[in-house]
């Protein structure tokens, strides 16, 4: 099999134990699932941390629910592959078949930080009715995601991304979380 290994911190230090030792292994279950490799660390940070680190990288006021950091270098595929005259592509990202299939045929080598926002976290997860390590672990994988090459940005790469993670937490026995509609009476069907 191959190294993976997935650090997370509760530097609130709010989440019972049980609900952080629930998130690591489906962590791990849905970044394998993907074809994950290498390091993915994660902070789960509250609203005033989150908002400071909003404003400090993306320049934007108040909190969010995550922020992702690619740490990883760009490949060179160099003279030494033979493939110096050639621009490197990464691999194509997983089909939405292919994970629903456990059948990812490429590995995304990670060097991932993500910031995690508890308080938002609860702020979902109390308004969908669900614990919130769920929504906690919908945000590592949207941020993993965008390492290996999802986008959010525009309509279409937005429903493709959030289809996405619903597959890999379906597939993993969690289930869909992105698109589980709220509570009756606590808002629209869907987010």
């Amino acid at each position: 099999m191959s190294r993976l290994s997935i650090e997370i911190l509760d530097e609130t230090r709010r989440l019972p134990e049980a609900a952080l030792a629930w998130l690591l292994r489906h962590a791990e279950q849905a970044l394998r699932r993907i074809g994950g490799q290498g390091e993915v660390r994660v902070r789960i940070v509250g609203d005033e941390a989150m908002a400071a680190a909003h404003e400090e990288f993306a320049g934007v006021p108040g909190t969010t629910d995550v922020l992702t950091f690619d740490m990883s270098e760009p490949i060179d595929p160099g003279p030494e592959t033979g493939a110096d005259d050639q621009e490197w592509t990464p691999p194509p990202l997983p089909t939405l078949e292919q994970i629903r299939q456990d059948d990812v045929r490429c590995s995304y080598v990670l060097d991932t930080d993500i910031l995690v926002c508890l308080d938002e976290a609860n702020r979902q997860s109390t308004a969908r009715g669900y614990p919130c390590e769920r929504e906690l672990l919908l945000y590592t994988l949207h941020g993993v995601l965008h390492c290996i090459g999802f986008d959010d940005h525009e309509e279409a790469d937005f429903e493709a991304m959030h289809a996405a993670e619903d597959a890999v937490l379906a597939a993993i026995g969690v289930g869909p979380v992105f698109h589980r509609p709220f509570v009756a009476g606590d808002g629209p069907g869907e987010a």
